[in-house]
């Protein structure tokens, strides 16, 4: 079991950071922070510059703490907040098909993340070697609230933009 968890802790941990770092710095042939602002203003996001550093800063805090088996249920939370605003502000039009620009590659890292948050990250963590206990049906159910309520506020926070800035309602790209 505790290869298992490495194994899904590092590659969606990993991989979620370096989404991130792709956002905030342009690594891995990413758009950096001024290119991911600009595709989240194209998208309707407003203020884009605000929205690009905390889904970046987001993704790469979730990604590190997940690979590292540390706080695991506050990067599941993370993770399922980002994934969320992602499924709401872009894909759910779209159905649920990633063919189709839907939400099913989202919607699996949602998935993931709760169940790391409920079965914990296995003895080969940071959580375990310095003694916290923080798995179990309950802190699933908790990452996955507050992961919805982020995703909620940042809506909430971006139709509030639009309304101070004088836009309607925002685009979403096909």
């Amino acid at each position: 079991m505790n290869v298992a968890m490495l194994v899904l802790r590092l590659v969606v941990g990993l991989l979620f950071a370096g989404h991130g770092s792709q956002k905030l710095f342009g690594a891995f042939g990413g758009a950096g922070l001024e290119g991911t602002a600009a595709g989240f203003d194209r998208m309707g996001l407003r203020p884009p510059r605000v929205h690009a550093m905390a889904a970046g800063c987001a993704e790469l805090g979730a990604g590190l703490l997940l690979a590292l088996g540390l706080l695991t249920p506050l990067g599941a939370a993370l993770v399922i907040a980002v994934m969320t605003t992602a499924v709401i502000a872009v894909h759910a039009r779209n159905g649920l098909w990633n063919t189709d620009g839907g939400f099913e590659f989202n919607l699996t890292l949602i998935a993931a993340a709760f169940a790391l948050a409920g079965a914990g990250p296995g003895s080969w963590s940071l959580d375990h070697a310095v003694g916290l206990e923080i798995a179990g049906a309950g802190w699933a159910g908790a990452a996955l609230g507050a992961g919805l309520l982020g995703a909620i506020a940042a809506a909430i926070g971006d139709r509030l933009a639009h309304r101070g800035s004088g836009h309607g309602a925002h685009p979403h790209p096909a």
